[in-house]
Formats: structure tokens, C-alpha cells, sequence
């Protein structure tokens, strides 16, 4: 079995700029990533190690919303924005997509082929992806979407150190170590989405999944979407608050 790993994030907002000063208030490194000029899209990152916040805006909206390519992440863009600015899909990485694709046909999914993505970034460098969406949703709660990166997480690693990409951030240590979602039958969820990746369930009991170092926690609710992302700090300052952008939460322990 392929290995399946979280990588980041995506969080619809309508104004980069207000995200990226947000998080700075907070003693939080955040930068514009770039535009995806196939999709009409346009982003802000935010990394914690290799696992990263990815704020996600419509840069040019004719062509975000007349892409012919079957990405619902950039469907979703247009569709949420900008009357909702929603944290959204979390993206699985993966060191063999085709694998994973091939894991998934069994559950008979609306999957798109595996689409080359790019972008160029904030120095106009070509950065390069595959990726793969699911369309639809269980119990109203939108699929992860799976990307490849080239190389290891260890040479992507030092890569991203060696750009200045990945920084301490200025109020020291930060996590990300909980994605919180919000749906109307946890248990029957988080089984699902085992079954499909292969995540371990603490229990039979609890909707808890275990991905890697990190959990994906599935609560009782009405909204059926991620609702916050939780993080673990040693910084008294940032410990006990919340960040609230548009209608996503950060919550910091």
C-alpha cells in the first residue's frame, strides 16, 4: 500500500494579503505562494514542516470558473467564494498516486485523472505537482484530494529549508497536529475514509483517525466541512488563543 500522508490545507479566502497579515499579528510566517495561471487561482502559504496551510483565492474568476480540467478544488473556489471563506479540503501526499488511484477504484469514486499541476512562484519559479480530486462527498463531507511531489519527504525537505520556504516561525516551535471536522455521524465518517486510506482508528468507539504524527478528529455536527485545525505550541503568548479567518478556526494549545 502506497504511503498516505497529510500536506496541507486548503482555506478559501478572498484577500491574501488580510491572511498573510493575520497570521504575522500572531508571530506566524505566512507569504504568497503564486498563481496557478492554468486555473485561475492564486495562493498564501504557511508552513509547519512539510505539513501547510495553503490559502487559496480566484484570481481571475472567467477562468477559474470555464476550467476544463476536472480539478473541484479550483470548482470549489468559485463556488464558495467570496460569500464563503471556508477551510476546505485537507490534500493527502502520497509517494505513488497511481497506486493510490488504483486503491480507490474499488470503492467505485468520481476520481479525476491524475492532472499535472503548477505554478510559478513568488520569484517566477516553475513549481511542479500531480495531483488527483474526488468529486462528491459522504454524508455531505467533501473527499480529500492526493498530490505527488518529486523526490522524498526528506529532499523536499531540506529543498524547502534551503529556499527559506520552510522557517522557524518567529514565536518558535509550532505543530499542526489536529484537522477537526464537523459532521453528522463521526463514527460512520472517519470508518469510511479508513477503509479508502488505510488511516488507523483508535477505536471502534471513537472518530479519530491516525495519520502519521497526526490525527484527523471527527465531532457531531450540522456543518459537514473541516472547522479548525489545531495546533501544539510552547509559546505562552500564542498558547489558548484562536485565530479566526473568514469562517476557519486555529486553535493553539
Amino acid at each position: 500500500m502506497a504511503k498516505i500522508k497529510w500536506d496541507h490545507t486548503v482555506h478559501y479566502v478572498n484577500d491574501l494579503q488580510k491572511a498573510i497579515d493575520r497570521f504575522k499579528e500572531e508571530g506566524l510566517i505566512a507569504f504568497s505562494g503564486g498563481s496557478h495561471k492554468q486555473w485561475g487561482t492564486y495562493n498564501a502559504l504557511s508552513y509547519f514542516d512539510l505539513c501547510y496551510i495553503e490559502f487559496l483565492g480566484v484570481e481571475d474568476r472567467a477562468l477559474a470558473e470555464n476550467v476544463k480540467e476536472p480539478n473541484d478544488v479550483v470548482r470549489d473556489s468559485v463556488k464558495l467564494l467570496p460569500a464563503r471563506e471556508e477551510l476546505s479540503r485537507v490534500a493527502l501526499r502520497t509517494d505513488d498516486i497511481e497506486a493510490v488511484r488504483q486503491q480507490l477504484s474499488a470503492f467505485q469514486l468520481d476520481m479525476s485523472p491524475i492532472m499535472d499541476g503548477k505554478r510559478l512562484d513568488a520569484q517566477g519559479n516553475l513549481i511542479e505537482w500531480k495531483m488527483m480530486t474526488i468529486a462528491g462527498d459522504y454524508q455531505g463531507l467533501p473527499y480529500p484530494f492526493v498530490i505527488q511531489w518529486m523526490g522524498t519527504d526528506q529532499e523536499r525537505r531540506e529543498r524547502l529549508i534551503d529556499s527559506k520556504i520552510i522557517q522557524k516561525h518567529p514565536v518558535g516551535d509550532v505543530q499542526i497536529v489536529e484537522a477537526v471536522f464537523d459532521v453528522k455521524d463521526p463514527v460512520a465518517v472517519a470508518k469510511h475514509w479508513q477503509e479508502l486510506f488505510g488511516f488507523e482508528n483508535e477505536s471502534t468507539e471513537v472518530a479519530k483517525l491516525i495519520v502519521g504524527d497526526q490525527t484527523f478528529v471527527f465531532k457531531k455536527g450540522t456543518l459537514n466541512r473541516l472547522q479548525k485545525l489545531i495546533f501544539q505550541t510552547a509559546n505562552p503568548d500564542l498558547k489558548g488563543k484562536t485565530i479566526t479567518i473568514g469562517e476557519g478556526e486555529y486553535q493553539f494549545l
